[in-house]
């Protein structure tokens, strides 16, 4: 029967409530978090309500070039004062110094409509539907971010549990040394330090196992938060196998091409130039005369159902003369407006092969990490094994023994950072060269 000292017991006792039962949950695949994500992500709900407000803002835009039809209705009782001109007399009558009070009640309908506004009308247009085409693509990038945050967040959730097993598979094999140790120790081959050597080595793995524990409780809830879900709901995931196909990747200049034809940041950005290149238009053609017809007819009269029929059409044109530079300035600040948003968008191109240049060489490390900690994970299996024996027939020390099964545990844990980083780092990828979109 195996025994542990005082420190033993007080780590036994820290990860009993880690290892408290919880709820069940079904497990979910990469492609079920996804689907997930988009019922449950607030930065989707957002991205979409964004499109919907930009499509009513090109509504707003193409309404101008209607008529504006107001229906109108009105009751006033008034009294003023007559200003009649001196001398005026009516027989047998005295001059009235006041009219009323009297009812005054109207009702008709007013129309107006702008003719010809030099293209100030068709620029705010072309405006609003760049600004909703920029909205859309900002959706799509929205979404793409999302699922990269997803995937991310799912495959370090895989990546802490199969650190668990490493660390759970490091203190079983450090049992089995102090079990080893212990058989000696009664055997008189080896002196009590073996043995209290390696049960501080139980308890430092028993630790590594606790944090292991709370590192997997911490991803899941990363990975809710990334699906757009409390983080504290019970999850389980069905990761798949971490093997994966040597990165096929293009050359880096075809994967830069790839990007700005691909990103949807870009594309959102050259829209931006083109409503700060409307904008500029627009901001000219209000410097221009405009030509405006307007009309109404209606009702005048004292009583509450007026009879007298009023009414009347005609052109106007409005020339601005004088608004201290108003319309010169907002031409100014549009100029200024588009040189930055041009500005803008080479900064993005620049950032764009940046991020592609960096997913790509994270890629290929990603992928080279595998095979070399695959080889370093036999290697030093294949060093514990001969350490053991050794130390078993007395040709090896209590450190060397610990020494070796450290490094294998190190190389465990390498390797499977290592295969879950590849996975995170093509999916960077993916997203960096804009094949991720959906």
């Amino acid at each position: 029967m195996k025994t542990f000292g005082p420190l033993s017991t007080l780590v036994l006792l820290a990860v009993a409530p880690f290892c408290a039962a919880e709820p069940a949950a079904p497990a979910l695949t990469l492609d079920d978090c996804l689907r997930l994500a988009a019922d449950h992500q607030p930065l989707l709900t957002a991205a979409e309500a964004g499109v919907s407000a930009a499509t009513e803002a090109v509504g707003e835009a193409r309404a101008p070039y209607w008529p504006q039809v107001d229906l109108n209705a009105g009751y006033h009782r008034w009294q003023r004062r007559a200003f009649l001109p001196s001398g005026l007399t009516l027989p047998g009558l005295s001059m009235p110094k006041i009219i009323g009070p009297l009812d005054d009640w109207t009702g008709g309908l007013s129309s107006r409509v702008t003719l010809f506004d030099f293209g100030e009308r068709h620029a705010g247009l072309e405006a609003a539907r760049a600004r909703l085409g920029s909205v859309q693509a900002d959706a799509t990038a929205t979404r793409a971010d999302v699922r990269l945050s997803v995937q991310s967040a799912f495959y370090a959730f895989a990546a802490a549990q199969e650190l668990l097993g490493v660390a759970e598979r490091n203190l079983a094999r450090t049992e089995s040394h102090l079990a080893l140790a212990q058989a000696r120790r009664e055997a008189g081959a080896v002196p009590q330090a073996d043995v209290l050597r390696v049960q501080a080595e139980v308890a430092s793995a028993q630790l590594q196992s606790i944090g292991a524990r709370s590192r997997v409780r911490t991803a899941a809830g990363q990975l809710n938060t990334a699906m757009g879900r409390p983080a504290e709901i019970a999850l389980a995931i069905a990761p798949p196998a971490p093997g994966a196909p040597p990165p096929a990747t293009a050359g880096i200049e075809t994967a830069v091409r790839q990007a700005i034809a691909s990103r949807p940041e870009l594309k959102s950005e050259q829209l931006r130039v083109a409503a700060a290149r409307a904008g500029v238009e627009g901001a000219r053609a209000a410097r221009a005369p405009k030509l405006r017809a307007d009309g109404s007819y209606g009702w005048n009269d004292t009583d509450f159902l007026p009879g007298t029929r009023e009414w009347q059409v005609g052109l106007s044109v409005d020339m601005p003369v004088f608004d201290a530079d108003s319309r010169v300035h907002h031409l100014a600040r549009t100029k200024a407006e588009l040189a930055r948003e041009q500005a803008v968008y080479d900064s993005r191109v620049l950032q764009v092969r940046q991020e592609v240049w960096a997913a790509a060489s994270e890629l290929e490390r990603a992928w080279d990490a595998i095979a070399a900690n695959e080889t370093g994970v036999r290697a030093s299996e294949e060093s514990l094994r001969v350490v053991r024996e050794r130390y078993q027939t007395g040709a090896a020390l209590i450190t060397d023994l610990l020494d070796t099964q450290t490094a294998l545990a190190s190389a465990e844990a390498s390797l499977a950072e290592a295969r879950w980083s590849h996975l995170t780092a093509r999916a960077a990828y993916d997203r960096a060269i804009g094949t991720a979109v959906k």
